[in-house]
């Protein structure tokens, strides 16, 4: 039950993130659940193999450019998802602001 909280909470994120962001837009309320599914996903199978903290802010520089990766990579699994890689970069520094004030990891 925990995850589906975080789960719709990342969603919200990216519907915020998506409105703000220049070169990042998700189209659709089912996009934004099927996106923030992957990219959770993604952030889970990088923490799992890796042992690194894929969140923007998690590890320093090198967890930003994780996290800028797979948000860029998301797009390919993602329909409606269109990202470029400013895009990608902009919306991984507004995803770390927005955990720094509402913290998903610890809901």
């Amino acid at each position: 039950m925990r995850w589906l909280g975080r789960l719709a909470l990342f969603a919200i994120v990216l519907a915020i993130t998506s409105f703000f962001t220049p070169g990042f837009s998700i189209r659709g309320f089912w996009t934004f659940i099927l996106a923030a599914i992957v990219i959770t996903a993604l952030d889970y199978l990088v923490e799992s193999f890796m042992k690194v903290d894929a969140s923007p802010f998690g590890k320093g520089f090198k967890g930003f450019i994780i996290s800028v990766i797979i948000i860029y990579l998301a797009q390919f699994l993602v329909p409606n998802m269109h990202v470029s890689i400013i895009g990608a970069v902009l919306a991984a520094i507004v995803i770390g602001v927005i955990d720094a004030i509402i913290p998903t990891r610890t809901m």
